[in-house]
């Protein structure tokens, strides 16, 4: 029995079909993060900048 045991967890730390999955899943996460850190930090620029082209629009009469 222990002898199944040992053989079973020498099996599951061979096994590395799951390891893909959770490098792309970190990889996302992590893209995820940089784009809202970006975001957040260029938002309120972005705001003001289109706010100004949208007041120099002048609108039609």
């Amino acid at each position: 029995m222990v002898r199944t045991i040992a053989a079973r967890i020498s099996a599951l730390k061979a096994d590395t079909r799951g390891v893909t999955a959770m490098e792309y899943g970190l990889i996302a996460a992590f893209i995820a993060v940089a784009i809202i850190g970006g975001l957040t930090l260029l938002g309120g620029n972005l705001d003001a900048m289109l706010n100004g082209i949208a007041a120099k629009f002048v609108a039609p009469t």
